[in-house]
């Protein structure tokens, strides 16, 4: 089940955002096959992370031209193809676009990098950190006279990149279905991460933002878009930017509108702040839940990763499941009419390598004979 139903990607297995990518596809009910590589010893490598689940896994040795053959002849069937190799290490090992598309036309070729294919930067190794550092997002993020705050590798592994990379090839796939061709998708995480500060750039343009840390509505220097440390020692987070919220943030607080200054006049915020601060560590965060959650404060508890999905919202609406005694995020977004099936454990790296190449006409013998040459885990 699922909207993805009848879909097929093959994913060449990497780190975090490309297997992330699979993950979503899997998760919307395409059939996403994992391949992951064959050590000399024959051994497969690979993790059963989360982002695995839902996926059927294959290894092959993609160093050697017989397991190179097993992938052209895998993608034969295929929609799309994801992989995240530096620029030009698909090509060298015979996989790249054209290899691929010569055996299938239609198909979607999903690349995605930190800096993308082309330009200076191209062949340089990177982290999420340093893409993010090149589209301003990092610059952006951290109190004001302090260093940047790396926002975990949410903005450019995840957002900028894994999310930007299913948005491409679902695009590249709506249009194949009209075409009959398929595209190559370059997917940088610099670009990716550049188009999630839209609204800041948007901002800065028209003069509603300042080029410094720290000093902005939404950056945390506004005293009625943060987060107070309350008397036990916990958090929570306020975001009463419009004037109905603010007043009734007011309300809540027992202070009056008038004491804090001009609500938008940024140079009250420092002194609103610490009255702010005084009083939310007046109180525990089950206190201050108890008097705000739920109102239209624009107020929510800062919760742990342990915590978050124990939370009444998140209980009802089943924001987390758990998958064989593993606690993770639930399939997203929700749909009315073809909801996806409950996500399914990962399986061990490799473990269908039989069953998928078998249904591509490999008899017994042939994988038998493939597997003692190594090409085949």
């Amino acid at each position: 089940m699922g909207p993805l139903k009848g879909v097929r990607i093959i994913e060449i297995q990497g780190l975090g955002p490309a297997p992330f990518c699979g993950m979503l596809f899997a998760d919307m009910g395409a059939e996403v096959i994992s391949v992951t590589r064959v050590r000399k010893s024959g051994t497969v490598a690979g993790t059963e992370q989360i982002s695995e689940r839902g996926k059927r896994s294959v290894a092959l040795d993609l160093k050697s031209p017989k397991g190179v053959e097993l992938l052209l002849k895998l993608c034969e069937s295929a929609d799309a193809l994801i992989e995240g190799f530096r620029p030009g290490v698909a090509e060298r090992l015979g996989i790249g676009p054209e290899h691929v598309q010569a055996r299938n036309p239609k198909l979607v070729y999903g690349r995605m990098t930190g800096w993308g294919q082309t330009g200076p930067l191209a062949p340089a190794a990177g982290h999420d950190i340093n893409y993010i550092a090149l589209s301003g997002a990092l610059h952006a993020i951290g109190r004001k006279g302090e260093r940047p705050v790396p926002p975990l590798n949410l903005v450019g592994d995840f957002g900028g990149g894994g999310m930007f990379l299913a948005f491409g090839v679902m695009c590249a796939l709506f249009e194949a279905q009209r075409s009959g061709q398929g595209q190559v998708v370059d997917t940088s995480m610099v670009e990716g991460s550049a188009v999630l500060m839209t609204m800041m750039y948007s901002f800065l343009s028209s003069g509603g933002w300042k080029d410094e840390r720290g000093s902005n509505m939404l950056d945390g220097a506004a005293h009625f878009y943060d987060t107070y440390e309350t008397r036990d020692g916990k958090y929570v987070s306020i975001g009463s930017i419009e004037p109905q919220f603010y007043q009734l943030l007011m309300e809540k607080t027992g202070l009056r509108a008038e004491e804090l200054g001009d609500q938008l006049d940024p140079a009250q915020w420092p002194k609103a702040k610490e009255r702010l601060t005084e009083i939310f560590r007046q109180k525990t965060r089950d206190e201050w839940c108890e008097l705000m959650e739920g109102s239209d404060v624009c107020f929510a508890p800062v919760l742990s990763m342990t915590e978050a999905p124990q939370h009444p919202h998140n209980r009802e609406r089943q924001s987390f499941v758990e998958v064989d005694g593993v606690l993770q995020p639930a399939p997203a977004p929700r749909f009315s009419r073809t909801a996806p099936d409950a996500p399914r454990t990962p399986v061990k790296p490799g473990a269908d390598t039989g069953d998928v190449f078998s249904g591509l006409g490999y008899s017994a013998d042939e994988l038998e004979a493939l597997r003692a040459q190594g090409v085949l885990g």
